[in-house]
């Protein structure tokens, strides 16, 4: 009996936190309404995985390799794991062993060890060692393939690397290879090829073939139709830090983004709805992933090089936007890693943008971004970013994590519901910044949902979702995995809007 009393108690305290969430609003939004948004993801900032189709026309990609002699059977190492020799003496591969290979054409490419130095070569008869700071000629190889693993790797002079008794890289091998076990052939093992954003294309393609594909047919005026039509006020849009050197960013970053984001922004006001402008992807990457434009999964924009050069972006994007009546927000920085970003260099970053949009706007709301990874989202609670309109962003996926492998319909039902509902609460009462759902999903690891299965999963985070301060949006509006794809959602019933403020009740009775 305490057991149903209790549920009983817990549904009747998630009830009274809806109804009163309902009552707040967000300024700037028509009708006393919070943010029902949905993020245009994979548009302006590229991920390969939302449209892989996109690099279908891309031969030997930026990858993660390890490289074997076939003569002295042992890998390629870069000692130290770089900044000082390399040696062909390793049986095994780890990560002194692995290099990130830098596309710079079809077949030549730049080695970057894990430390960040790279393989250099001052020509014929030298030995390599992993010494050079950046790339140039000296750190170009050039890379030929038979139709299996093993390659060859030359200087751009023509002259082969070889593997000596020694155990040295050397660029002195006599004349030109054949494919038999002779010491300028190699086995070359791809450990990984998972980057695919906005670097990979433009690389891959050039800077012509990529101005061609995706960005001006991806997302159109019709879309903001759509998304009018089944109620949604709001679009999460993410951009790029190259968007401020428009139409001439640094290579191999191609122009026209800024163009597309003015469109947006006007198309957004033709239909009643507002923009929150997304810094996606930041100067050096902030977490290593496709989605911040890594080059090769590392995150270098901690320095304050690159810190300062995002504040310059965060003014370019507040200076040109601020003013405009479709503007809801800016967000200062997706995503960062808690991994590899520490907090006190983030927000002290966060404060510095603040003041940034303050200097053009005195209301457009700022929004700052949980680190993903261990990170406590009370730690931007502390930190005292801004007075007025601060936000902060959560992502919420039951996803990415081994927690979430083996739970059922019910079990991630209960989830929402228990952990996440209390999360929002407790945030909501925190005397703090508004709280924004930025990214979340109808989508999970059971494998047999049904579509019934699918609306209460969807139904419950709607119903819950909705008692954040700010809002949500949802990931993302267009996407090949149907269930991630919000207008397929919508056009075949997996997720309903319309309904899902009455819908809790039954569902968690259900569930109970």
């Amino acid at each position: 009996m305490d057991i149903v009393f209790s549920k009983w108690v817990f549904a009747f305290s998630l009830s009274c936190c809806l109804i009163f969430s309902i009552a707040l609003s967000v300024e700037g939004l028509h009708g006393n309404s919070k943010v029902r948004g949905v993020n245009l993801g994979g548009w302006l900032v590229i991920e390969g995985w939302i449209k892989p189709s996109l690099f279908d026309g891309i031969r030997n990609g930026d990858m993660l390799v390890q490289i074997k002699s076939v003569t002295l059977e042992k890998y390629v190492c870069a000692e130290s794991g770089g900044g000082t020799d390399v040696s062909v003496t390793r049986d095994v591969a780890s990560s002194w062993e692995t290099f990130s290979l830098w596309r710079v054409s079809e077949s030549e490419f730049q080695f970057r060890t894990s430390q960040g130095q790279f393989l250099t070569c001052d020509g014929e008869g030298c030995v390599v060692s992993a010494t050079a700071k950046s790339p140039s000629t000296p750190e170009t190889f050039e890379i030929e393939r038979n139709n299996d693993s093993r390659v060859h790797i030359k200087l751009k002079s023509g002259t082969y690397l070889q593997a000596t008794l020694g155990n040295q890289l050397t660029s002195d091998y006599p004349g030109m290879p054949g494919w038999d076990d002779n010491a300028a052939t190699f086995e070359m093992a791809i450990v990984a090829n998972n980057l695919h954003g906005d670097y990979q294309l433009a690389n891959g393609y050039g800077h012509e073939r990529a101005k061609e594909r995706h960005r001006n047919t991806f997302i159109t005026i019709e879309d903001f139709n759509f998304l009018y039509r089944h109620g949604i006020n709001t679009v999460r849009i993410p951009v790029g830090w190259w968007i401020a050197f428009d139409p001439d960013p640094p290579a191999p970053f191609i122009g026209g983004s800024l163009e597309a984001l003015d469109n947006a922004l006007s198309w957004a006001e033709a239909y009643n709805i507002k923009c929150i402008i997304d810094l996606h992807a930041a100067p050096g990457s902030q977490n290593g992933m496709e989605h911040s434009a890594s080059r090769d999964g590392t995150t270098d924009w901690p320095a304050s090089d690159y810190i300062s050069q995002t504040l310059d972006v965060i003014d370019f994007l507040a200076s040109r936007y601020a003013k405009h009546p479709a503007l809801l927000g800016i967000e200062l920085l997706n995503e960062p890693s808690a991994a590899t970003v520490p907090l006190d260099i983030l927000v002290p970053y966060y404060k510095q943008g603040y003041q940034i949009v303050r200097k053009y706007s005195p209301t457009a709301y700022v929004i700052v971004c949980q680190r993903i990874g261990n990170a406590d989202p009370l730690e931007l609670y502390q930190a005292n970013i801004g007075l007025h309109n601060i936000v902060v962003d959560l992502h919420y996926y039951n996803l990415f994590d081994t927690f979430f492998v083996n739970m059922s319909t019910v079990d991630n039902i209960l989830f929402i519901y228990k952990s996440r509902e209390a999360q929002l609460q407790a945030l909501n009462n925190a005397n703090g910044p508004l709280v924004f759902i930025g990214e979340w999903v109808n989508e999970w690891n059971v494998t047999s949902g049904t579509q019934k299965d699918y609306q209460d999963f969807g139904g419950a985070q709607l119903e819950v979702y909705n008692a954040a301060s700010f809002g949500w949006a949802y990931w993302t509006l267009k996407n090949d995995r149907k269930h991630w794809d919000f207008e397929w959602n919508i056009r075949n019933n997996y997720l309903q809007l319309v309904s899902f403020k009455k819908r809790w009740q039954v569902a968690f009775i259900n569930i109970l």
